[in-house]
């Protein structure tokens, strides 16, 4: 016996089970820190507007990770039909209380199950999947969109939706950082608001692309980086800036993007290197999407050319 889902009854799509693996901050949000989600003017201005564009009237929408239900409500002004999964419990009932009073409950079909297994019952126009974490780290964005891609193919043919984000796109750049506080040295993670870049962390060199993640198309979870940064600026170089860009939706006829930016990402160096503008350093890292902050922190590797 199945449910509409395709999926067994009784099977863990209906009864999700979250791993200690998966219950971490990043993977396993608990409900109160998503009111800085929602408080993020760019992230749901720009999701907005990336579906009103993408989205044609009437279409159909499916929402992974549903979280609060937000999504779901900005997708519901447009769409006849969204279908939406969030895998945390309390979250579904927060959720459907939310879109409900928000006066899209029934047009939102709003199922407690696992991203990575869930399927619609019908093709959608569009997919909305709001997974995103610094570098692609922590959370599930790239697993979960490459694993809906293959079952959707399987089930309803070659033609995949358009997806919200497009793409992402990572970079890295050389800094120097302040890690001292109150004399207290600290040079560990930190996260920056890339709207407001802080004066603790010192740009000293331009920023290069490592990946950029086409959503459409099929990607590798392995992510890497092996070449030369060069300092335009002289200082104690300590540390390396983790860019993330979401190209949310493409207006083609404009020649125009919709952008998210994620919070930067500031990772020290194990040996800062006292450096002058013309010195180039070969940097080399690698890490898997999804993975810890820890994974990309051990493979850094930085060697003065």
């Amino acid at each position: 016996m199945t449910d509409m889902t395709g999926s067994p009854s009784g099977s863990d799509f209906n009864n999700p089970s979250i791993s200690e693996a998966d219950n971490l901050l990043g993977q396993y949000i608990p409900i109160h820190y998503h009111f800085q989600m929602l408080e993020d003017e760019a992230r749901m201005t720009g999701f907005e507007a990336a579906l009103n564009y993408l989205l044609p009237d009437g279409g159909k929408v499916l929402d992974m990770g549903a979280g609060t239900g937000v999504l779901s409500f900005l997708a519901a002004q447009k769409a006849t039909k969204v279908y939406s999964v969030e895998r945390q419990a309390d979250l579904v009932e927060c959720a459907k209380t939310l879109l409900t009073n928000n006066g899209c409950g029934d047009k939102v079909d709003l199922v407690h199950g696992d991203a990575r297994q869930y399927l619609p019952p019908e093709p959608v126009d569009v997919v909305v999947c709001e997974m995103l974490h610094s570098a692609l780290l922590r959370e599930k964005q790239l697993e979960v969109i490459e694993s809906f891609k293959q079952r959707y193919r399987k089930k309803f043919g070659d033609t995949l939706p358009l997806f919200i984000p497009n793409a992402s796109i990572l970079g890295v750049e050389p800094i120097s950082a302040n890690f001292c506080f109150q004399g207290y040295q600290a040079p560990i993670a930190f996260f920056e608001d890339p709207g407001s870049l802080s004066k603790r962390y010192l740009s000293m060199g331009d920023a290069k692309a490592y990946a950029i993640l086409e959503y459409q198309a099929d990607n590798d979870k392995e992510l890497s980086f092996d070449g030369l940064l060069s300092m335009n600026e002289k200082g104690c170089f300590n540390a390396l800036r983790f860019i993330t860009k979401n190209i949310l939706a493409m207006n083609l006829e404009q020649g125009s993007t919709i952008d998210w930016m994620n919070m930067n990402l500031i990772l020290p160096i194990k040996q800062p290197v006292n450096a002058e503008a013309g010195d180039q350093f070969q940097v080399s890292f690698k890490y898997d999407a999804g993975g810890e902050i820890s994974s990309l922190i051990s493979s850094i590797e930085v060697v003065k050319v």
